[in-house]
């Protein structure tokens, strides 16, 4: 099997695992609190991270002899980084548990994979030129988020505003690890430095606004369980082995936004959630902006 094929493979289960993630956390949402959730989820992750780390610091001759400790100890960089990006998914994870209170497992999957349109459009902001198709991207996204979210009265129902505003900070988290990975710092490292974050920042948000008990969280184990071990830190580990075998980065985040349709096929399966014509028109125009977006720009000759 070549390596291309190793890491499709590899990048197709990641968004299987990703897409399937959400019927978990619809499932547990209403059990435990939001910011609970995360906070449980984010630790599951920690640990799971943890011989990961441990696996890849082995592979590194500088480190391979090290003591244990010294193996998984992050840098400067990575340590500021893991911890901005832990606020932004705080954040983004929270707002995305509380609109799951409200919308269902596969509009929620298509609402965040828009992330793909957001983050080119974010870009602006920091001098980067857009792609004159991204803009052509975005008119059918925003014509598509209309068909899925917005009603006949033309109001949106509060649960689709949540999971937007948590593909922002979606779109934030993934600029701030483009800016820390751009000063070396260790991508599984600084994750595992995130997850530490989120945890303590979802915890203080739960002391604060939530009651959070020990009972409930053991009846939404199974689903924190499959979000925290399955999404968190198995999925991020293929993402990374995914990426590195795939010659093409384009194709790799195509792969990797099937994430939306795997939770529509996931919340339909074990939720029984079926959208109606007009929302799967909008999960249509959404999803045919996604892979639009993924069209590799053209270099002409002398650019």
């Amino acid at each position: 099997m070549s390596n291309n094929m190793k890491g499709s493979i590899m990048l197709l289960i990641t968004a299987a695992i990703w897409g399937s993630a959400f019927v978990a956390q619809s499932l547990g949402v209403g059990v435990v609190g939001p910011f609970t959730f995360s906070a449980v989820r984010a630790l599951m992750a920690l640990a799971v991270l943890i011989p990961v780390i441990y696996f890849f610091s082995a592979q590194s001759r500088r480190r391979k002899h090290a003591p244990f400790l010294l193996r998984i100890l992050p840098d400067r960089w990575t340590v500021f980084g893991g911890i901005w990006c832990g606020i932004a998914l705080t954040i983004a994870e929270g707002l995305q548990q509380i609109g799951l209170l409200w919308t269902g497992a596969g509009k929620a999957g298509f609402i965040t994979s828009l992330y793909i349109i957001i983050v080119p459009l974010m870009g602006i902001l920091l001098g980067r030129k857009i792609r004159s198709l991204v803009w052509l991207c975005v008119i059918i996204a925003a014509a598509g988020f209309y068909f899925l979210c917005i009603k006949e009265d033309f109001t949106a129902e509060a649960g689709d505003i949540f999971i937007l505003a948590s593909t922002l900070f979606y779109s934030v988290h993934i600029y701030v690890i483009d800016h820390f990975l751009m000063h070396n710092a260790d991508a599984i490292k600084m994750s595992w430095v995130q997850f530490g974050a989120q945890a303590a920042g979802a915890s203080v948000i739960a002391l604060i606004f939530e009651t959070p008990q020990l009972s409930p969280v053991m009846e939404a184990f199974p689903s924190i369980a499959y979000a925290g071990v399955l999404s968190s830190g198995v999925a991020f580990t293929l993402q990374n082995l995914g990426q590195k075998y795939m010659d093409d980065a384009s194709v790799a985040t195509l792969l990797m936004s099937l994430e939306s349709v795997f939770a529509v096929l996931t919340g339909w399966a074990v939720l029984g959630e079926v959208l109606t014509p007009r929302e799967i028109f909008g999960c249509v125009l959404v999803f045919a902006a996604v892979l639009l977006a993924q069209k590799p720009q053209k270099i002409e000759i002398g650019q």
